[in-house]
């Protein structure tokens, strides 16, 4: 029984002890603690500087739209990619064509990708040019770069959306059709079937995948950094730069923002296993619905 565990210890002890070590070295910086600058004293006047800041509010609330607009459109699309796969009886061509290649490509292959068709000089507005539908490739809408992050929306759908479908379409294929055929016998509607039924059933799955693609969402720093636009930063964003900046006195509140989001994706994960637990047992209760 301990043998798996065994396998897998080397690589969890040399993994949690860059984890551990990173965010100790983390913490410590953002209590002004950083020998390199004579910077030996521990405070916590970092951490108010940053709650207190309007950039810090206004990076927060910026990164929790993207994570949450881009959670939610992604839950609902592959909720619907695999009811859809499920009544075409397409699972075989899953594997294939939804999961494999939108999962395992890079998030920098999506970027390019996203670049190349939704630029004002990408693909999508030379169409509109050839077809006389802008007169000059500045008049196609700004979807790269732009203060509502659609960009790093598209390439979040493009990543998540797949993945969503591909943890409700393992449910589905799992759910006991026991209680489905138990309401239609006694008369509930398409509709009420689904919506009484078959969702509440998929709840922890669904909820699993929106907690799952929100964490990432919120911690992820290369997608906006590369999509973003340059009058408004996410957390992750503008915590690299304020602590690449060369002014010495940026990085502990840069490394308290780090601390932040690194306790807020803590939280979520606490909140996604505490949440899948419950909604598992009222699963195998019969009581989801």
């Amino acid at each position: 029984m301990l043998l798996p565990y065994l396998y897998v210890f080397p690589f969890l002890l040399i993994m949690g002890a860059i984890f551990v070590g990173g965010l100790a070295q983390a913490i410590m910086q953002s209590l002004g603690y950083l020998p390199v600058f004579g910077m030996y004293e521990l405070t916590f006047q970092y951490y108010l500087q940053v709650l207190q800041s309007s950039r810090f509010t206004n990076a927060l609330s910026y990164t929790l739209y993207i994570a949450l607009l881009s959670s939610f459109l992604s839950v609902l699309l592959g909720v619907i990619v695999a009811f859809a796969v499920q009544k075409s009886r397409m699972g075989d061509k899953l594997h294939f064509s939804l999961y494999k290649i939108p999962i395992i490509m890079p998030h920098i292959i999506v970027v390019i990708l996203i670049f190349n068709i939704f630029f004002q000089t990408g693909t999508l507005s030379r169409m509109a040019f050839a077809l006389g539908i802008i007169d000059n490739p500045h008049n196609f809408p700004l979807l790269v770069n732009d203060r509502a992050g659609i960009g790093i929306i598209l390439v979040y759908l493009y990543k998540q959306v797949p993945f969503v479908a591909l943890m409700v379409f393992a449910a589905l294929r799992s759910l006991n059709s026991t209680y489905i055929q138990v309401a239609q016998n006694l008369g509930a509607s398409a509709r009420q079937t689904l919506f009484r039924v078959t969702l509440p059933m998929l709840a922890p799955s669904i909820l699993s995948a929106f907690l799952i693609t929100f964490a990432f969402a919120f911690g992820a720093f290369e997608v906006p950094f590369l999509m973003g636009s340059p009058a408004r930063h996410t957390l992750p964003v503008l915590a690299y730069i304020d602590y690449s900046s060369p002014v010495h006195g940026t990085r502990p509140p840069a490394m308290a923002m780090s601390v932040i989001i690194s306790f807020i994706s803590l939280c979520l994960i606490g909140l996604y296993a505490c949440l899948l637990t419950r909604l598992s047992k009222l699963g195998l209760e019969g009581r989801a619905f």
